[in-house]
């Protein structure tokens, strides 16, 4: 399946992959860098079957996987064209997050944080939700891993909270950090998981993935000097 030719015309782009359009009912994701999509795919699969909301998987090889294409938008844009939604967002998030918490993990899934044996996405944040008629979607389980719940809101609130808004225009800049407060308030508050035992170890996590920018990391390492324990909303 994979090779050097676009198989379509390319619908959106992450840090580490490119979504192209093969037609109406299917896209396929392709990792910019070497990748085997294996794991992904049996994780997905598991959570589907235990009723999660995933894309549907139609074929995968090496760094490719077609899936079913999601009509909607993402929870982050949708934050953009409508903030006074943050709070909601928030809850929905904190749902998507205790959901996934109740479902065991399948044998053999690696575990890079914490002991423990729930299926962790260690990246669902509202870049990772797709907001379809029929309710939210949680995509991209590159990163899924089995361990502690605590760990896997830690590090989803992290990223929220570290994420740049720097390059936006000042009075963009403004309104993107009271929205994100709002939204990770309220996602801390709904979540059922305790995060404290993990914010560091979580930090340190999301410090080595290559995806973090260096202001990013610069952000993490200064939270995990500032906030030994719980790291409150900014």
């Amino acid at each position: 399946m994979s090779s050097d030719a676009p198989p379509g015309r390319l619908i959106g782009s992450g840090r580490a992959a490119d979504v192209y359009e093969l037609d109406d009912d299917r896209v396929l994701r392709r990792y910019r860098v070497p990748f085997d999509v294996r794991e992904e795919v049996a994780v997905m699969m598991h959570l589907r079957a235990a009723g999660y909301p995933v894309p549907e998987i139609f074929d995968a090889d090496g760094a490719d996987l077609v899936m079913t294409r999601l009509r909607g938008t993402d929870m982050l844009a949708d934050l953009t064209r409508r903030p006074w939604l943050a709070a909601r967002h928030g809850r929905t998030l904190a749902r998507l997050h205790d959901r996934l918490h109740e479902i065991e993990a399948p044998a053999g899934l690696r575990r890079p944080i914490g002991e423990g044996d729930r299926v962790l996405h260690l990246d669902l944040h509202p870049g990772n939700v797709m907001l379809t008629e029929t309710g939210p979607v949680v995509i991209d389980w590159s990163s899924a891993a089995a361990g502690p719940p605590g760990a896997d809101v830690a590090i989803a609130t992290l990223i929220m909270k570290v994420s740049e808004v720097d390059a936006l225009p000042l009075p963009v800049r403004a309104v993107a950090g009271l929205v994100r407060s709002r939204l990770v308030r309220r996602f801390e508050a709904s979540a059922s998981a305790d995060t404290g035992p993990y914010l560091a170890e979580a930090a340190r996590l999301r410090i080595r993935d290559p995806s973090v920018r260096p202001a990013e990391a610069d952000r993490l390492r200064r939270m995990m000097e500032e906030h030994p324990g719980p790291v409150s909303a900014d």
